[in-house]
């Protein structure tokens, strides 16, 4: 199981929780898999089959440019990051 770092904004779908642990190979199924335990969450980071424009992923400390098709191994550390508007 990968491990998966939620962003503060986020945490009310995980009911407080900042980390969480997802199954999947491709950062798609961790969302997947994200959205069966934490109904939701998907929403807020999954926009018409694409990582919204305001949230990016690290797999393993590295940003995706690949979003939901990146590879996600079982031990992987998976960060979504929201972006912060404001001037």
């Amino acid at each position: 199981m990968a491990t998966v770092f939620i962003p503060t904004l986020l945490q009310a779908v995980t009911g407080g929780r900042g980390v969480v642990e997802a199954e999947g190979s491709t950062v798609r199924r961790i969302v997947e898999d994200l959205e069966r335990q934490f109904p939701g969450l998907a929403d807020r980071l999954v926009d018409a089959g694409r990582l919204r424009p305001n949230v990016s992923v690290a797999v393993d400390g590295e940003v995706s440019p690949l979003g939901l098709l990146e590879k996600v191994g079982p031990g992987s550390e998976v960060h979504f990051v929201t972006a912060i508007k404001g001037g």
